[in-house]
Parts: structure tokens; sequence; C-alpha cells
């Protein structure tokens, strides 16, 4: 039965030329798909004309008014008319559209946020008078004179009251300007010299101050961690480890946390390509390959990276609103940003995140019950010690409690404990209910979960041993054949070397086929179709694949947890430093194999403040 195309009338259609107004509309379609869309190209434009301090208003989400002032090089009267034409920019020249040094480049957003809203630009270049041009819905008024001390105002009203139907697309006000505070603060951590303000001007009241960062001073790195420490917050700039590598003309630097600092969405990564803010699934898969061995599933890394190369070699004209590139050479910063984590990672040893320990003293305040009425003066050593021994005379009959104990610690000279003490995770001093060490240091005293950290220990220790031995492979009786696409094939094909060191090993069987002849032996039976399935999903997405790697490791986890010390075991004194000691020398060992910490770090100060002694 024949089916009608809805696509073709029965008239012969005709091609028609668009007026500019539609055009604009179309155009702005594109770019400006919602309030957030309009600041950041607004914002952009004033970064590009060498603004230092940028200030942001917004009423109703940005629907009714946003707002936007620089102090920057401004604009002439005579550029006024022709900063509102479609494709007008001083930023290039269309000669060479690889070499861009800027954020815009298309010359677009003017217009198109002048054809769906009231646009008005308010400018002065030094050395001229100011000058204001307004456009509403497509229709361009007058130069006229204007009172501006130096660089640009653009205020945009009424934002899609030209298109009524996109009206019925935006969110609600307060969602609106969520988005709009993300994209101001994305900036910002692009920008650290630059001072930015958002405020809300909604209603009659006084404005309100949603975000503000003053321009940070110092070199790249200081600048930088001042500005994520204002952004992200001062807990992040604590637990953050400061990246910096370079390979072949790609320099990455930035911030990464500890994995014991994560989140449990994917809301904190932030990855700027040249200055721009991007939003790249491959750049954000190899952040996760990078952290995959010390975060579980349901945790994500939190981080700030910048990729800093030559221009020609990403294209960031791939996407309308510039928030994807593509690279010339894809698995240059990707192996880049997984080797510089993990680098990182490794240098950092046993640190844990220092936002343990300040939930474990939130768990241990107790809760206010009035006003203090006294303040306890801190008494002399040899004042608490005789006071104990006359209040308590039988405290130490405890020392062989099941749920605590004092470690009898063989006879060491003064000068060794003292040494140990000095040493990062301390000496040992007793163990509570069989699974915890307590280890007293310099600074404070440090509670470790021997279960946790005797399992990070075997793990790194199976997984450098795997390192070294290579993973080793049972061939199959009968090869596995997979059916592929001849492009899924040819994909998977370019991966088989690094298979084959993980004990997979995949041939050509014609067409788009793959025959599976070896897999990993420590995998035991495994069904290789659906493994190879998983790689070729995970290449389609990503760009590359972690499946083989991450099931072994899973394996070497789960024997590193059968054969770790195990909860409820009594340790003697130099068991438990020996364990501490290896901790310090062990990477990764601040954290288990899911993530969660191994150890928890009280200062003597936070612990005196608990008991009020400060």
């Amino acid at each position: 039965m024949a089916q009608v195309n809805p696509n073709i009338g029965e008239d012969h259609p005709v091609i028609r030329q668009l007026d500019e107004a539609a055009i604009n509309r179309i155009a702005a379609g594109e770019v400006v798909e919602r309030p957030a869309s309009a600041v950041k190209e607004l914002v952009e434009n004033a970064i590009d004309a060498g603004a230092l301090r940028i200030g942001i208003d917004i009423a109703d989400g940005g629907k009714t008014l946003i707002r936007v002032t620089d102090d920057g090089c401004g604009m002439a009267p005579d550029d006024l008319p022709l900063a509102l034409s479609r494709h007008a920019t001083s930023k290039i020249d269309g000669s060479d559209l690889l070499n861009i040094h800027t954020f815009g480049f298309r010359g677009e957003a003017l217009p198109s946020l002048g054809a769906v809203g009231r646009l008005t630009i308010t400018s002065r270049v030094a050395g001229l008078d100011a000058a204001a041009i307004k456009v509403s819905g497509g229709d361009m008024g007058a130069v006229r004179p204007a009172a501006l001390n130096k660089g640009t105002v653009v205020e945009l009203r009424d934002l899609f009251y030209a298109t009524p139907a996109r009206l019925k697309f935006m969110r609600t006000d307060r969602a609106e300007s969520q988005a709009i505070t993300d994209v101001v603060k994305r900036l910002a951590m692009a920008e650290p010299s630059v001072g930015f303000t958002l405020r809300d001007v909604s209603g009659d009241g006084e404005p309100r101050v949603v975000f503000r960062a003053d321009p940070e001073s110092g070199d790249l790195f200081d600048a930088l961690h001042g500005r994520l420490a204002r952004v992200l917050g001062r807990e992040f700039a604590e637990n953050a480890l400061r990246i910096d590598a370079t390979r072949e003309d790609i320099r990455l630097f930035g911030y990464a946390a500890l994995p014991t600092y994560s989140r449990g969405a994917a809301v904190a990564q932030y990855i700027f390509v040249n200055g721009r803010p991007v939003r790249d699934k491959m750049l954000g898969g190899a952040l996760r390959a990078a952290y995959f061995d010390f975060l579980s599933r349901d945790r994500h890394p939190v981080a700030a990276l910048f990729l800093d190369c030559d221009p020609t070699l990403v294209d960031v004209n791939v996407h309308p609103a510039k928030s994807e590139v593509r690279f010339r050479d894809a698995g240059l910063p990707r192996g880049l940003i997984v080797s510089a984590l993990r680098h990182a990672l490794a240098e950092a040893g046993h640190r844990a995140s220092t936002t343990v320990a300040h939930a474990t003293l939130g768990a241990m305040r107790p809760e206010p019950s009035g006003a203090r009425v006294y303040q306890m003066d801190r008494p002399s050593h040899a004042a608490r010690t005789a006071a104990y021994v006359a209040q308590s005379p039988g405290f130490s009959e405890m020392g062989n409690s099941y749920s605590a104990r004092v470690v009898d610690a063989p006879e060491t000279p003064i000068a060794e404990e003292t040494a140990a003490e000095s040493l990062p995770l301390g000496a040992a001093r007793g163990q509570v209910h069989e699974n915890y060490i307590i280890a007293q240091t310099e600074t404070g005293m440090v509670i470790v979960d021997q279960h946790a950290a005797h399992e990070r220990l075997v793990y790194e220790k199976l997984k450098r041993q795997m390192a070294e031995n290579g993973v080793a492979a049972q061939a199959l009786l009968i090869p596995e054949i997979v059916e592929l696409t001849e492009a899924e094939c040819a994909q998977l094909l370019e991966l088989a070397p690094d298979l084959a060191r993980l004990g997979l090993t995949i041939e050509p069987f014609g067409g788009g086929s793959v025959a599976v002849r070896e897999t990993p032996a420590i995998l035991g039976m495994v069904d290789a179709v659906a493994m190879i399935r998983d790689i070729v999903d995970e290449l389609s997405d990503l760009g590359n694949s972690q499946t083989v790697q991450a099931r072994i490791e899973a394996i070497l986890s789960r024997v590193a947890c059968h054969g770790s010390i195990r909860s409820g075991r009594r340790m003697r004194a130099e068991e438990m430093n020996a364990l501490l000691r290896e901790m310090e020398a062990t990477p990764h060992s601040g954290q288990c194999n899911h993530g969660r910490p191994t150890y928890v770090e009280l200062k003597l100060a936070d612990i005196e403040r608990l008991f009020g002694r400060t």
C-alpha cells in the first residue's frame, strides 16, 4: 500500500530566500538556547574586550533583564550598527578559522539577541564620546549620544518576546538563575585575573549578590588556586592536587581532588580547552578513567583541568554554542589527562581528604546544652597524672578489655618512640574493637581501619606483580566469533595490542567479524561475546575502553579483600606499626578499593576544642 509522503505537497516546492529577521531568529535558536546562553555570549564578549571587572545583573532568571557591564576597550559610535550585523566581528579576518585566540569569532551573538529580545548597547572608546544603539525584535534604531565613563554596557530585556513559543520551554526562574550562576562560575575559573559580580535585581528590593569573585594576583597556580577556592570552596582547595604536565604540544594544568573527596554525581568536573569551558564526552571519559581504580561506580571525581595547545590543533567550530571541541589527535589529550592524574594521585601517597576528619569531629561534637558557665584552666601534665591516679586507681585494669585495649609495646628507647610519632601516621598506641588502630602523632592522633588499609596494600602489591609479570591468558578450545559492523570491527582492532597485554587476544575473521582466541586466565569462565560488545560500546561512547582492565582489577580487589587482615583480629604493637609504615610507603593507601578513607587524622587542637579546653 502506497503511503503519502507528508514532506511533499501537491504543488512543486519553491526555494525562497528568507528575510534578515527570520535568519536572525533561526540563528538565535542555535546560539541562544536559554538566558544562560545569552549571559555566556555577552560575558565572553566582555572578556575578549580586555575587561578586568565584569558585572552581571539579572531579573526573573534572566527572562526580563540581563545587563552586562565591563571596563573593556569599548566600541566607537560608527562600529555600533556594524556590531549588530550578522557575521561582523573584530576578532578574526576570516582567512584562518582554526587559528582562533578569542572566545567569540562568528559575529552572531548580538544580532541574534537583538532578533529575539530588546537589546540596548552603550559603549565608549577612550578619546571618543559614548554612544548607544537599540534594536528590538530585529528593528534597529539610530545611534545616539549617551553617558558612560568607560567600557560597554549591554542590556537585554524581555528575552524571546519576539518568539513567544520559546518562552513556553523556559524553566522556573530559580532553575534559569542557577544555570546562569553555573555559566558565570565556569568563566570565572577560566579567567582568574578578571573580577566577576553576579547580582539578582528582581523585584523592587535591594539587589542580591549571588556570586562575587575579585581579581586574583600571583603566578598562574596561585591565582588559579585562589579562584577555585572561591568558586568550588575552601574544602576543594585543601584537598586538591596540583596538576602540571606536558606531552608534545599540549600542556595540562589545574587541580584535581583526592579520591576521598568525591561527589555522588559528575557535577563538579570542569574542563577548559585554551581557556574555553567545554563539555566534552571524550575528555570527561579520560577523567573518569584516571580515577576508575580509586572510586566505586557511584562516586565521581572533582577536578578543574585546563588544556593549552596551539589553536590549529583543535577545532572549536564544531558546535553552535562552542561547548564541544574536536582535536586533530584525540588520543593525545586523553592519554595526557589519564597519565598526569594517575601520576599526581600516586605522588599523593597515603594522603586522605581533610573532610573526613571534619565529618568525624562533627559527629563527635555534643549538642549545645546552654551557655558554658565557666572556662576550665588547662592543668599541667603532672597535675593531670595525679588527678587520674586519685580519681580512678583501677583504670589500668581495663587494658585487657575486649572493646578497647592498651598495647603493651616492647621496651624501646625514647628517641625511637619520639621518631615514630614524628612520622605522618605516628606510633601505634592501642586497638579498639579489634578493628581500629589508634596512633599518636606529634600534632594529634590517627584512627586506622586495619582491614580497609591492609586490603589496599595487598591490592597495590597484586597490581604491581601483574604489571611486572603480565596477565596470563587462557586459550579457547574453539574461538568465539563476534559479529560487528565493519566500523566497530576496525575500531576494536586498533585496540588489539592493548587488549593482548591484558590477556585478551582478538583477530580479524573477515567482514565485520572478530575471533576471540584468548581471554584473561584470572577471569575464569567468561562470556567473551558479551565482553567484546561491552568494549565496543565503551569505544563508541568514550573513544577508549577500560572494560578488561576493570574486570581484572575487580578480581584482584576481591582477592585482596580475602587476603587482608580481618576485622576482629588482635594485632601486636609491632604489627600495627609495621602496617602504618607500609601505608606511608604505598601510593593510594589513603583510600580503600572503593574510595572510602582508610584512616582519619584528628588534630590535637580540634580534640581540645571538643572538650572546651580552648
